[in-house]
């Protein structure tokens, strides 16, 4: 079993779905504290030759809460103003009819807390590019909010009987390689790659939503690039001082 962890966030990029396609399970960490201007409840597009921020209006998101309990905020017209982004923005996109209509199944779905919003929205998507990685929200199952960190990702690890973990490389410096193999587990540090693809600006923006991703490629490709990361082993300091 290969388990990877991560926040909730809305139709995010390439690599965060890198990371999903190279586990067997990925659990959404809901039940840890909201972080403002991340990327939970936004992210962005290539709207009139730019880079564009959309957001999910959110109602009393404070760093104070835990994700699961922030709701979506009543009374804004995101809705409506997204679909409309994307319709003038990508209407000449190849793949802008099946896409526009993905997201528009999610935001139909009413969902009033944003964690709920981005565990139906990944798994529609995965389900549009036959992908069958098990997505669940850590809240509902592992009952160990009391758990920090580390501590937290160990104990997830120890009820799914996992013996991989991968994480983003980038954040693979915040555990420890000795503790994961005291509890038989291997730590595994994923580094995405973006491959280039043909955009109508005439230059390629890495790391946009997996929303611009989808307008300009067919499922097939997707999963093309979605295998091209690469997984580093990282062995315990104790396993290295032998060698």
């Amino acid at each position: 079993m290969k388990i990877a962890v991560m926040q909730p966030y809305i139709f995010p990029y390439l690599g965060y779905f890198q990371l999903i396609c190279a586990v067997d399970k990925f659990v959404l960490l809901d039940d840890v504290h909201y972080i403002n201007r991340g990327w939970i409840n936004r992210n962005r597009l290539f709207v009139n030759e730019r880079i564009f921020y959309f957001t999910i209006p959110l109602d009393k998101a404070s760093q104070n809460r835990l994700i699961r309990d922030i709701k979506v905020a009543i009374g804004f017209k995101w809705k409506e103003k997204l679909l409309k982004t994307l319709a003038c923005s990508y209407r000449r996109a190849p793949f802008y009819k099946e896409i526009s209509s993905l997201v528009k199944e999610v935001l139909d779905e009413d969902q009033r807390y944003i964690s709920r919003v981005v565990l139906v929205s990944l798994r529609k998507i995965l389900k549009y590019l036959d992908i069958h990685t098990n997505i669940v929200a850590g809240s509902a199952i592992y009952a160990n909010q009391h758990l920090k960190a580390q501590d937290k990702i160990l104990d997830i690890c120890r009820q799914e009987n996992a013996g991989q973990y991968v994480n983003p490389a980038g954040g693979i410096e915040l555990y420890n390689s000795d503790v994961f193999q005291i509890h038989g587990i291997e730590l595994h540090g994923l580094k995405p790659n973006l491959p280039e693809y043909k955009h109508p600006s005439g230059r390629f923006i890495p790391g946009l939503s997996i929303i611009d991703v989808l307008m300009y490629n067919d499922p097939e490709t997707t999963r093309e690039m979605l295998g091209k990361y690469s997984l580093q082993y990282i062995p315990s300091r104790c396993s290295l001082s032998k060698t």
